[in-house]
């Protein structure tokens, strides 16, 4: 008796759809995302379990390294460009529109102000940031330019700006203490602490 043979189909199944459908999805992602400014500055936040959220627009943020030093970073470089020119007109920095400029674009600053212009014209600004002896905003009692800078940008970006502080989770309590005092010192009573969230039972 012959077997009986299965007569074989090809089944041709139409991607089309499913490609225009991924592209459009892809396009959609890409359009609406917001990148995160890099941070030169790696700072490993101590956990909460706090949920309020920082506001995403007009926000100066100051960072605080596990070794003690200062930085500062706003949220867009619209900001950073009305800090610069603020600070020049109070005579604090002597900038160029092109120093200005660079100014706005960077991620992250901390050198004293004496050392600005030398900061900005470098090619490896992240690497002087992490690695110099130098780099770090002063905020000791003698020289403190962190209340500069701090209200400096009040007075450029309005009552509207907010502050916060993101400290590493291993930087002392005095360091911590003093950057507060400063801030207390200028009347800035109301800022954020940046934490990572972590679980109740935890």
């Amino acid at each position: 008796m012959g077997r009986f043979k299965v007569k074989k189909q090809d089944t041709f199944i139409d991607m089309t759809p499913m490609s225009d459908v991924m592209v459009l999805l892809l396009t959609f992602f890409m359009l609406t995302a917001t990148f995160v400014k890099e941070e030169p500055v790696k700072v490993n936040t101590p956990g909460s379990v706090s949920e309020i959220k920082i506001p995403a627009n007009n926000l100066l943020t100051i960072f605080v390294e596990k070794g003690g030093k200062v930085f500062m970073t706003m949220d867009s470089p619209d900001g950073l460009r009305k800090l610069a020119n603020a600070m020049n007109e109070a005579g604090k920095l002597s900038l160029t529109p092109e120093e200005v400029e660079i100014f706005a674009q960077a991620p992250t600053f901390g050198t004293p102000l004496n050392t600005m212009k030398g900061w900005l014209a470098s090619d490896v600004k992240n690497e002087l940031l992490t690695k110099s002896k130098e780099a770090g905003i002063p905020c000791d009692s003698v020289n403190n330019e962190l209340k500069t800078w701090v209200s400096t940008a009040r007075e450029a970006c309005g009552e509207s700006m907010r502050v916060a502080i993101k400290a590493d989770k291993s930087t002392s309590y005095a360091v911590i203490k003093r950057v507060m005092d400063s801030l207390r010192e200028i009347e800035e009573n109301r800022y954020n602490l940046i934490t990572s969230l972590k679980g109740v039972e935890d």
